[in-house]
């Protein structure tokens, strides 16, 4: 196959990642629902909206507010906590564990692509890019 082939098809880790995001966005407004409606709606807001507006140039095609690569992973691993913890929080068990499992296989999926944005030196410790 092409990359003219796949032109317009997510790859693998893209269509996990949305799928994870979908979950976020609704799992963790369910689960805040029971507590308070604003904190609901708040959450549906920060979930959507941070990724939209912050995003990391050459990640993205369209950045409102360039940000570096490890807040962008940052944001990534929030959609996936909300997910998680949202659907333990409001859904039976054997979907929680469906969304632990889907978004165990997104992080998985998703390494190379939080190596190229946030990459480690020998040390463990964030790498230091030429000025």
């Amino acid at each position: 196959m092409t990359d003219n082939d796949r032109a317009g098809r997510p790859d693998l880790p893209s269509a996990l990642r949305f799928l994870t995001e979908l979950v976020a966005w609704v799992a963790a407004p369910w689960a805040l629902a029971r507590h308070s409606v604003v904190l609901a709606v708040a959450s549906v807001v920060l979930l959507i909206g941070l990724p939209t507006v912050f995003a990391t140039p050459g990640d993205k095609r369209q950045v409102i507010v360039p940000v570096s690569g490890p807040v962008t992973v940052a944001l990534v691993l929030l959609q996936l906590v909300a997910a998680t913890l949202g659907a333990w929080a409001a859904w039976p068990r054997p979907v929680a564990v469906a969304v632990t499992l889907l978004a165990a296989a997104t992080v998985v999926t998703e390494l190379p692509r939080w190596r190229r944005l946030a990459p480690l030196g020998r040390d463990g410790q964030p790498a230091r890019r030429a000025a």
